[in-house]
């Protein structure tokens, strides 16, 4: 079932249980009214009748043509009882009204000249007892309440009848309406089935306001971009990785395919094999790379973690960088440590941490041309922040956001290996450590890489 229909069905039986509420309330007063009048009515029938039997001569002409007007307003299927009461005896005579209870009887004795009413089989009794010259009498008239009972039966259908057309007029004008409310969703719906991955460029039009459907266009705007974005990435990437793969295979291939043309002398063979190694390692070193790439995003949870301490892991850090350039300036500064060890500790993965710093150390050294580059820890309250600052080519203004990007490489490294992992893949690790990394490049000047972990203290 639609949000539209159920909305008018929820809108409707909200309407139809305060109709129906309004129309129980309505009958029940309406009831209540129409009984206590009519008892109201027989009573004064019952006392009417009382007076013009027993006190006719003893009342003004004019009082007795007003009781005899009263009197003669007679009441539907109106009938009048006397009975005499012997008090000596407690005998009512005639017996011939044993049809209404004994009970009833001896109320209107008890209340002593207060009216006394009963209800049986749809007609009203009301009775009172009244002394005169000595004697007990019982008058007693019947009714049948026709008025309220024909009021209530035309209330009851009237109430029916607007209850029926009612919750169907709601029900139609509630549909009309939750329609128009959702429209613009119908329409938002419409628009986004027509886009596909070959049309992400689509976008939802968007309106002035603050309403919903604004903000759910906007939304999905944002995700769309996100989702073009990711494409672009992935399409990129692939292109990318498919080529830097490319460039050595066909390398190893060519040389070898030289290779087996004709003989070649020892010399020559072992240049080729030489030729093929390089190209192997830097193959080898490719593959680990996108490895190391793809694994440092998958959820943090999963990776293997230990408290590792910064300031030993900046050591093995530089140990690692005198390894592959001998002849690097890499000045480790690690300033005044705090006493509390935990302050120097991060939870974490060390080999993936040693990576990133490594792989940013080794592009500070490569890119600056072994001139000067500063690695210093810093603590700060309960965080640890990461300096690798080197004097070389910098990165341009218009390439530095783009640096995180898998196998971007800035346009002024044309002249130096690499293969633009290095920076991505590093981010990715300081990002399962919940940990941010920040590069601020001039080119020409050099560039700052500041990387800030939490410790556990």
């Amino acid at each position: 079932m639609k949000i539209q229909t159920q909305t008018a069905l929820l809108f409707t039986v909200l309407t139809a249980l305060l109709i129906l509420f309004i129309s129980i309330t309505t009958y029940y007063f309406v009831s209540r009214f129409a009984s206590n009048d009519f008892l109201k009515r027989l009573e004064l029938r019952v006392r009417v009748a009382a007076k013009l039997r027993f006190e006719q001569n003893k009342i003004s002409t004019d009082t007795y043509k007003e009781l005899r007007r009263q009197y003669l307003e007679v009441l539907p299927q109106e009938q009048e009882y006397l009975l005499i009461w012997d008090s000596a005896t407690n005998v009512i005579h005639p017996q011939a009204q044993s049809k209404l209870p004994k009970s009833f009887y001896q109320k209107i004795i008890a209340a002593q000249g207060n009216t006394v009413f009963i209800h049986k089989n749809k007609v009203h009794y009301a009775g009172i007892l009244y002394r005169d010259e000595g004697h007990n009498y019982l008058v007693i008239k019947s009714a049948v309440n026709e008025y309220a009972n024909t009021l209530l039966y035309t209330l009851a259908r009237a109430k029916i009848a607007t209850f029926v057309v009612g919750v169907l007029l709601v029900f139609t004008v509630g549909i009309f309406f939750s329609r128009k409310t959702f429209q613009p969703l119908r329409q938002l719906i419409s628009k986004v089935q027509d886009i596909s991955a070959h049309n992400l460029h689509l976008r939802l039009e968007t309106k002035k306001g603050k309403d919903e459907m604004t903000e759910l266009a906007h939304t999905f705007n944002t995700m769309l971009d996100r989702l073009q974005t990711a494409f672009e990435t992935q399409n990129n990437f692939v292109s990318n990785a498919s080529h830097e793969l490319r460039t050595p295979l066909t390398t190893i291939i060519g040389e070898a395919e030289v290779a087996l043309k004709k003989a070649r002398t020892d010399e020559e063979y072992r240049q080729s094999l030489q030729i093929i190694l390089n190209e192997a390692g830097k193959l080898d070193h490719l593959t680990h790379s996108l490895l190391a790439l793809a694994q440092s995003g998958f959820d943090g949870k999963k990776q293997r973690r230990s408290l590792v301490r910064m300031d030993e892991l900046l050591w093995e850090v530089k140990q690692a960088v005198d390894e592959l350039h001998p002849n690097n300036r890499v000045q480790l500064h690690l300033g005044e440590l705090p006493p509390n060890e935990q302050q120097l500790a991060v939870e974490g993965n060390y080999h993936l941490l040693k990576l990133a710093l490594t792989n940013i150390a080794v592009n500070a050294c490569k890119y600056s041309n072994n001139r000067p580059v500063q690695l210093s820890l810093q603590v700060v309250k309960k965080k640890i922040r990461i300096s690798i600052i080197d004097e070389g080519i910098g990165i341009p203004a218009s390439d530095l956001k783009y640096v995180f990007e898998p196998f971007y490489r800035a346009s002024n490294t044309d002249r130096y290996e690499g293969h633009g992992v290095g920076l991505p893949l590093a981010r990715n690790i300081i990002r399962l450590h919940n940990g941010e990394l920040v590069i601020n490049s001039v080119e020409g000047k050099g560039t700052a890489v500041e990387i800030t972990l939490h410790s556990q203290s």
